[in-house]
């Protein structure tokens, strides 16, 4: 079991604070760090979080209006004269709404800009189908240049957003809205392009990323009464793709599962899929959203319904371990 998880992480009630308030407190920091981090918000200024960051820098801050594609045009051309701009918005618009201004001027271009898509996954809830931004990592993952990050909670995300101040790439950075679970503790460290294998076995690979991980460590809690040792990794960043990690646990286990509050068509389970059937073809299972949009619903409900919490996620690796 991994040494960095927060202390009520396996309690019957842990923590719960919104992925979205750690991006918050990042921002502020990298703010503080470096005097050439600026802000870029569509009207959502609240809601993704970059308040406390206007408050603090307020000449730092730029307010682009319900205009996504100039959100990230303008972005872009601020990292062009040598600043490192974070553009946020609900994940629905940015990158739903502006994929094509977020490819030409950023991607193809290669400037730093920092994507923040928040709000996205089932998790919106009950503004339904038009709000649970799906799409978004597989959007964000076919875009050469493209970092692709989905942290599992607040800590995660505070210690995430420093990394991609202090990266020269373009980034992705995917938020949820609802309160979840907080799964790792403030001193852990984080890195791009590293995975972390939070608990070790060897009858079964999971690999989850953002909210999913806490919903694989009580799958793997529920699979170990049964006497199934799972091979637990939590993926924060799906591009660049740790390849190590997957490999070498694929090989230990012969049987891959992936697990996302997303699409499965091209998200985390595609990169895992494209990799290992490229240098070591391997069973993989992947679970998520398939084929299909999102419902209004209560957050916890629409999980239970799209089989993505804990039990399920046990329940499908059983039926796929059943002779």
């Amino acid at each position: 079991m991994s040494t960095n998880l927060h202390p009520s992480a396996l309690s019957a009630s842990p923590e719960l604070e919104p992925i979205r308030a750690g991006f918050g407190r990042g921002l502020l920091a990298a703010g503080h760090e470096d005097p050439r981090v600026v802000a870029l918000c569509a009207d959502l200024t609240e809601s993704t979080q970059m308040h406390s960051f206007r408050d603090a820098f307020p000449e730092r801050f730029v307010q682009i209006g319900v205009a996504e594609q100039n959100l990230v045009t303008v972005a872009s051309g601020m990292a062009r004269a040598g600043m490192i701009p974070f553009a946020s918005s609900y994940a629905a618009f940015s990158p739903g709404r502006n994929w094509e201004q977020i490819k030409t001027t950023s991607a193809l271009n290669d400037q730093p800009v920092k994507i923040v898509g928040s709000h996205a996954g089932l998790n919106v809830g009950p503004d339904g189908a038009t709000h649970q931004m799906l799409e978004d990592i597989a959007l964000m993952r076919v875009l050469p240049n493209m970092v692709v990050i989905a942290p599992a909670d607040s800590s995660e995300a505070q210690a995430a957003t420093l990394a991609i101040a202090k990266d020269s790439r373009p980034a992705y950075l995917r938020l949820a809205r609802d309160k979840t679970p907080v799964l790792f503790d403030q001193s852990r460290p984080f890195a791009i392009g590293k995975a972390e294998v939070l608990v070790s076995g060897a009858d079964v690979s999971l690999i989850c990323t953002g909210t999913m991980t806490f919903e694989g460590l009580v799958a793997t809690r529920i699979l170990a009464e049964s006497g199934i040792r799972v091979d637990l990794i939590h993926s924060p960043t799906i591009k660049p793709l740790d390849t190590e990690t997957v490999l070498a646990s694929a090989v230990k286990t012969g049987l891959v599962v992936t697990v996302e509050e997303a699409q499965i068509a091209g998200g985390l389970g595609g990169a895992v899929s494209e990799f290992l059937s490229e240098v070591h073809p391997t069973r993989v299972k992947r679970l998520g959203v398939r084929d299909r949009f999102g419902e209004s619903g209560d957050p916890r409900e629409l999980l239970e319904h799209f089989g993505l919490t804990g039990k399920h996620i046990a329940r499908a690796i059983l039926d796929l371990l059943r002779p």
